[in-house]
């Protein structure tokens, strides 16, 4: 068999119906703009071919476009944004961020309770990095996630300043660097484009 058949051949065996595919982690990490974004689209292109896809948001909760657009879906996609904390974490005094950590990990507990009941195929932490960095959940929370996740789950992270820990035991990982954002030229966030 020439090679170019045996590509062939190998690229249609997994993509035949029911065929399992162990399921893979992406990060989205970076400086750079659009790391929710990727994961959505991600997340489209899963629940287009009918998979089940659960985001999670970590620091988050206020209405976005996204939130919008998926709810118009169906069951098949779901986000939860967790609640509102009204405000960044460095604007926050101490009790704010008891509370604020609280709610975060209210949020990875129920990623880790619904990844548990083996429903769905795509798990999406958006903004897990973040809720790391300040110490919100322990990495090694994340790191024992992606140890006992599913066989078939696919597991996407979000966030600036990834952990090399996650990134060593991640399949894909995107660095989203700025080169220019307009935010420098005081421009602020524009409803429906940059939430």
């Amino acid at each position: 068999m020439s090679l170019l058949r045996s590509i062939v051949f190998f690229i249609s065996y997994f993509r035949k119906e029911g065929t399992k595919i162990k399921g893979l982690v992406h990060i989205y990490t970076g400086d750079g703009k659009g790391k929710t974004t990727a994961a959505v689209g991600l997340g489209i292109r899963a629940w287009g071919r009918g998979k089940k896809v659960l985001m999670v948001q970590f620091l988050k909760g206020m209405e976005s476009g996204e939130l919008i657009a998926i709810s118009k879906l169906n069951s098949n996609f779901i986000i939860n944004p967790g609640k509102s904390i009204g405000k960044f974490t460095w604007e926050m005094n101490e009790e704010e961020l008891q509370k604020a950590a609280t709610l975060q990990k209210e949020q990875f507990d129920y990623a880790l309770k619904e990844m548990k009941t083996n429903k769905w195929d795509v798990l999406i932490l958006d903004e897990i990095m973040a809720a790391i960095t300040i110490k919100m959940i322990p990495l090694e929370d994340v790191l024992e996630l992606i140890r006992c996740k599913p066989d078939k789950l696919e597991i996407v992270m979000t966030g600036r300043n990834a952990p090399d820990e996650l990134i060593q035991v991640a399949d894909y990982v995107s660095d989203i660097r700025e080169v220019k954002h307009p935010f420098s030229k005081g421009i602020p966030a524009r409803r429906g484009i940059e939430n």
